[in-house]
């Protein structure tokens, strides 16, 4: 017997049936009991649930420290069986435990799988890959940045799929403003950031010269982490300019040396050597005559042989 509250009953007019929430009628069918609604403006047909509810809350609740929500079960537990069940009821006059016992005969099994009471929504997961709910955060894997997902807040767990596909699970935390992370799903999102840079590299390595995919063959097959060669030629191309290091790994590929310390070597020793002379600049025979030759002294010549007269005479 229910009262005309919308978790149970959605709508009830006279006359006509009640409208019954879709969860609670779901759960009744489960547990296998039937709803009965009070009538409207029909207090007495409610049962004695007022005062049972204050006794949870005076005897229970009051001044109750739980360190979290995962600890009142327990606790209830132990209230159930230590107080609650063993006192005598004030209405009945017998203890509660026993005439649970009278009544065992005529109850009908429980189903054995329990009713699932999560609380299903869809949410959009965050750029930062993170699903908001009740003020905290929680993570999905990082490819699922800003994709649309199903979330199941459960009293304990977080759960969060995509489809029927269960991406992320979490214990649920009844803080506030916490931030629950997966360290998996960060990893995913450097494997990719780690991915996507070496395709870059790749990229600018083979955009060096149409043989370089070549020399990456041969790196790949002699080198046990060819990305980090690859890494150094390209900063020596910064440093040497990119038609020498092309030169460099055309050399490579002749001699089958594969490394970047090779390329390096051999970009330093031609460096050391300095530029090529140039071709040996002669003169022509017909620019000769184009010069301006200047006439001899005569007057040295003629003195000179004045000498030679006198002395031979």
């Amino acid at each position: 017997m229910v009262d005309n509250l919308k978790s149970a009953v959605l709508q009830r007019l006279i006359g006509q049936a009640p409208v019954f929430n879709p969860k609670y009628l779901a759960f009744s069918k489960h547990w296998g009991f039937e709803i009965s609604p009070c009538n409207v403006r029909a207090g007495q047909e409610k049962g004695r649930v007022e005062n049972g509810v204050g006794y949870v809350k005076k005897n229970l609740l009051a001044g109750l420290e739980l360190p979290d929500f995962a600890a009142m079960q327990p606790a209830a537990t132990v209230w159930v069986d230590t107080v609650a069940n063993v006192r005598v009821h004030g209405e009945t006059h017998q203890r509660p435990i026993d005439r649970f016992e009278d009544e065992r005969a005529h109850l009908l099994p429980l189903n054995p799988a329990g009713f699932d009471l999560a609380r299903v929504c869809s949410v959009r997961a965050t750029k930062q890959f993170r699903i908001p709910l009740d003020s905290n955060h929680y993570t999905v894997p990082s490819r699922y940045a800003g994709l649309p997902l199903t979330l199941k807040a459960h009293a304990d767990r977080v759960c969060i799929y995509d489809g029927d596909q269960l991406i992320a699970r979490h214990p649920r935390s009844m803080d506030r403003h916490k931030d629950i992370e997966d360290p998996d799903h960060e990893k995913q999102l450097l494997a990719q950031r780690k991915t996507a840079r070496e395709q870059r590299l790749m990229v600018q390595f083979l955009a060096l010269s149409p043989r370089a995919q070549g020399y990456l063959e041969g790196l790949e097959a002699k080198r046990v982490n060819a990305r980090v060669h690859l890494r150094k030629i390209l900063a020596l191309a910064e440093l040497y300019g990119k038609e020498a290091v092309v030169r460099a790994l055309d050399d490579g590929l002749e001699l089958h040396a594969f490394s970047a310390e090779y390329i390096a070597n051999i970009l330093a020793a031609r460096r050391r050597i300095g530029p090529e002379p140039a071709a040996l600049q002669l003169t022509r025979r017909a620019d000769l005559l184009e010069l301006e030759i200047p006439e001899p002294d005569l007057s040295i010549y003629d003195r000179n042989q004045g000498d030679i007269d006198g002395n031979t005479s």
